[in-house]
C-alpha cells in the first residue's frame, strides 16, 4: 500500500497538512486515468489503514498531538473507499486517537452501486462525529455524459440523480459543500445545464483537476483539459458553471508530484513494471531497490 503526506505551498504545515492513505491494495475499479487499476490484491483491515495514518503522524508529531489548523486525512491514495467497510471503523475511531482539533476526514468516491449500506452508515458516522464542516465528501464524476462516464469508470455506479439525492440528505447546515470532482479530459464534456438539473449550487461545488500523466491516461488517449504548466487556463467551462451559480475550484497541484509519482492516479509499481517508460511523470531517479527499501 502507498501512503503520502502533502502540504500546499505557500501555506505552512501548521495551517494545513494532508495525509493520503490507501483503502485497498491496488483497486478493482479500473478508472481510465488511474494506474492503480488492475493491481487489486484485496482490502486492508481497519488496523492496516490506521497503521498508515499512525506512521505519517508520528514521523512529524511523535507525541500524537497534531497542532495543524486543518488536518485532513484523505482516503484517496489507492482504492475505492466505499468498497471497504473497514473505512467506516477507521472513521469512528479517529477522533479518539489523536489530539487533533483540526481533524477533517475526506472521502472521495465514484459511488459504486453496491455500496448503499456503506453510504448510509457513513452518513450516521458523519452526523455523530464530524459536525460543523469537519468532514469533506466528494463524488468523482469526470464527465456529465453518461455513456462516457461508463467508459471512464467501468463499474456499476449511482446515476447523477442518485448521487444528488444522497447528497441532499448528507448535507447539513454548516457543512462544507459536497464536491463534484472532474479530472477533466478535453474530449469529455462538463455541461453546466446537466449538473444544474440535479445538483443544487447551495449544497454542491465543482472541482476541476488536470488529468495527470499516467500510463492508463496515455493508453486511453486522455488529454487534460487543464494544463498544469500554463499560466492562463481555458475558462469557457468555468464561466458557464459560475453563471449557473456554482462555486468552482480549479485545483492544480505541484507539478513536482508527477515527477515522484505521488499525484492522484499514479502508482509506482505500474512505472517499475512498464517496458517503455514515460517521460512526463515518475521521472525522479528512484531504483526498484530504493522503492522496496
Amino acid at each position: 500500500m502507498e501512503c503520502v503526506e502533502s502540504v500546499q505551498p505557500p501555506i505552512p504545515r501548521l495551517d494545513k497538512w494532508v495525509l493520503l492513505v490507501s483503502t485497498m491494495y491496488g483497486c478493482p475499479v479500473g478508472c481510465a486515468m488511474c494506474d492503480a487499476g488492475g493491481f487489486y490484491h484485496g482490502k486492508p483491515s481497519a488496523a492496516g489503514i490506521l497503521d498508515q495514518i499512525d506512521f505519517l503522524v508520528h514521523r512529524r508529531f511523535p507525541n500524537g498531538s497534531v497542532p495543524c489548523k486543518q488536518f485532513k486525512i484523505q482516503f484517496a491514495r489507492m482504492g475505492e473507499p466505499a468498497l471497504n467497510p473497514a473505512v467506516l471503523e477507521v472513521l469512528e475511531k479517529l477522533p479518539g486517537l489523536y489530539n487533533a482539533p483540526g481533524l477533517m476526514p475526506s472521502i472521495s468516491t465514484v459511488a459504486p452501486a453496491a455500496s448503499g449500506r456503506f453510504f448510509e452508515r457513513l452518513l450516521e458516522i458523519k452526523q455523530a462525529n464530524y459536525p460543523g464542516g469537519q468532514f469533506q465528501f466528494q463524488f468523482s464524476l469526470h464527465t456529465t455524459d453518461d455513456w462516457l462516464r461508463d467508459k471512464i469508470i467501468p463499474i456499476r455506479k449511482w446515476t447523477l440523480a442518485e448521487m444528488a439525492a444522497f447528497g441532499e440528505r448528507f448535507y447539513s447546515p454548516g457543512d462544507r459543500k459536497i464536491t463534484l470532482n472532474f479530472a477533466l479530459a478535453r474530449q469529455n464534456p462538463l455541461e453546466a445545464g446537466v449538473l444544474r438539473q440535479q445538483f443544487s449550487p447551495e449544497k454542491f461545488l465543482v472541482k476541476i483537476t488536470p488529468i495527470n500523466p499516467t500510463y492508463r491516461a496515455a493508453e486511453n488517449g486522455l488529454a487534460s483539459y487543464i494544463d498544469p504548466q500554463a499560466s492562463a487556463q481555458q475558462d469557457e467551462i468555468v464561466t458557464a458553471l459560475r453563471d449557473a451559480g456554482y462555486e468552482v475550484i480549479v485545483s492544480i497541484g505541484e507539478v513536482e508530484e508527477n515527477q515522484v509519482g505521488s499525484n492522484c492516479g499514479q502508482y509506482l509499481r505500474t512505472h517499475l513494471n512498464a517496458e517503455k517508460k514515460m517521460d512526463t511523470g515518475y521521472t525522479y531517479p528512484l531504483t526498484e531497490g530504493e522503492y522496496n527499501a
